[in-house]
C-alpha cells in the first residue's frame, strides 16, 4: 500500500523513549492538571492543526485543556507506530498513531529540547480513512 518503512537510528532511541512518555500530548495528563502545567509543556510560539483541519492558537488550546481537565473524565485511547526524526538543533519530529473509540488519527508533534525540558512547538492530527 506504499507505507514507508520507518526506522529510528540507535542514537535517537533515548529521545524516542522520552517523547513517547509525553504523548499523546494532550491525553496523557491527569484530570485536575493546572493550566501552569500545560503552559510549561507547550512553547510560547505553539500552534496546532486539529484533525478537523482547523488551526488553533496556543491560548485556545490552553483554554480548552483547562476546561477539559477540571473534573475527572474517561479518555480511552492507545498509541502505536512511534517514530522520531531529528530535524534541527534540539528539534525533533515525533509521529505516531492515536486510536480512540470514535476515530484513528496519525499525529505529529514538533518538540524542542531546552535546559528547562521538552516543549511542544507544533502539533497536528490527521484522520485515517475507514476502510
Amino acid at each position: 500500500m506504499g507505507e514507508p518503512e520507518l526506522s529510528v537510528p540507535e542514537r535517537l532511541l533515548p529521545v524516542l523513549d522520552q517523547l513517547r512518555e509525553l504523548e499523546p500530548l494532550f491525553h496523557r495528563v491527569e484530570p485536575g492538571t493546572p493550566r501552569a502545567a500545560f503552559v510549561r509543556m507547550i512553547s510560547a510560539d505553539f500552534w496546532e492543526v486539529g484533525a478537523s483541519g482547523r488551526r488553533y492558537s496556543r491560548e485556545f488550546v490552553l483554554d480548552t485543556l483547562e476546561a477539559r481537565h477540571r473534573a475527572p473524565f474517561e479518555d480511552v485511547w492507545s498509541t502505536r507506530d512511534f517514530h522520531v526524526a531529528e530535524i534541527g538543533a534540539d528539534h525533533y519530529l515525533l509521529t505516531y498513531t492515536l486510536e480512540q473509540p470514535e476515530r484513528v488519527t496519525r499525529r505529529m508533534t514538533l518538540w524542542r529540547r531546552s535546559e528547562s525540558g521538552w516543549q511542544a512547538v507544533y502539533h497536528q492530527g490527521t484522520p485515517v480513512a475507514r476502510q
